[in-house]
């Protein structure tokens, strides 16, 4: 999702983001100095060189992503927020809510 496109950027579209993988596997919302968010499957410090920022690590298992994540308004609403929050001038390099 491209944080720079106020159409794109959206509460859908960050509820297809949190729907793009499942939670079967630790994750990590990542945002790229170029305002690209994707979930990654590398987490904590591994492969950080080009983002301006990532969430703390979602850990398998607690529901952060996935299918019935996407349909939890106020956990989208909640990773919206976060995100518009933090791009363009992130609070950390590390986001821990």
């Amino acid at each position: 999702m491209n944080l720079n496109d106020k159409n794109d950027f959206s509460i859908e579209n960050t509820a297809r983001l949190i729907s793009s993988k499942d939670d079967s596997i630790n994750r990590q919302l990542r945002v790229t100095k170029e305002g690209i968010a994707f979930l990654s499957d590398d987490v904590g410090n591994i492969n950080t060189d080009n983002l301006a920022f990532r969430f703390e690590t979602w850990c398998r298992g607690n529901g952060y992503c996935g299918e019935e994540a996407s349909k939890d308004s106020e956990w989208v609403r909640t990773v919206y927020n976060w995100l518009n929050d933090n791009w363009p001038n992130p609070k950390s390099d590390i986001i821990d809510y």
